[in-house]
This record gives C-alpha cells, structure tokens and sequence, in this order.
C-alpha cells in the first residue's frame, strides 16, 4: 500500500492565559479542521468509514516537551491519528491576570498542519 496525500489544512492557536502549550496546540488542529468537509474521503478515494482515513499532524509551540498529546489528538473525531511536536510558534508578552490562573505575562502561539492521507494499491 501506497499512502497518498488528500489534503493539508494549516493553522494557529494562542493560549492567551495560562500558559498551556496544550491548549495552544488543541486550539491550533481545531483551527485547521473547522471549515472542512472531505466528501472526496467517500467519493474520490472510496473509503467506506472516516477512521480509514491517516491524520498527520504537526504542530511546532514553545515548551513542545509539555504537550499532551492525547488531548491534542482528541480535536481530531476521525482518523488513524499521529502527532508531532517541535519547538516553535511564538511567545507573546501579555498581561497576567491571577483569577485566570496566569503563571506570567506570556501568550503561547502555536502553528499546526494537518495532512490527511489515504491508502492506495499504487
């Protein structure tokens, strides 16, 4: 089997308060599927059932080594999902607010891409 790409849909996601490299991450794969629809999954490709589908994800956020990555990869409702993470996006300066449970002054933005994949004999 061949795999082949569909479709890449790239975003970004910002933990504005708190600090979570996950919750950017999260945010940042939501981002990029959110104004999707894959009829070409069924109609072009043949697949009988969404979770055929490959899901790659790649996100690059600051503090990579804190993220979760069963919670980023819960964005995703479909799919044979795998998830890499590497040190990147940005950090903002912002304003700490204690009753948001800000560790600092910094906002955390994380980029994403999602490539969906299917199998091929060829």
């Amino acid at each position: 089997m061949v795999c082949k790409r569909l479709i890449i849909e790239m975003a970004m996601g910002i933990d504005q308060h708190g600090q979570e490299p996950t919750v950017a991450a999260a945010r940042a794969v939501r981002n990029a599927i959110a104004h999707n629809a894959l009829p070409g999954v069924w109609e072009v490709a043949g697949l009988s059932h969404p979770d055929q589908m490959i899901v790659e994800v790649q996100v690059a956020v600051p503090y990579p080594e804190k993220v979760q990555a069963d919670e980023v990869l819960a964005v995703l409702p479909f799919g044979r999902k795998t998830l890499s993470v590497e040190s990147g996006g940005m950090i903002v300066q912002g304003r700490a607010i204690p009753e948001l449970n800000d560790q600092n002054d910094e906002m955390l933005i994380a980029v994403a891409a999602v490539t969906v994949l299917i199998e091929t004999e060829s």
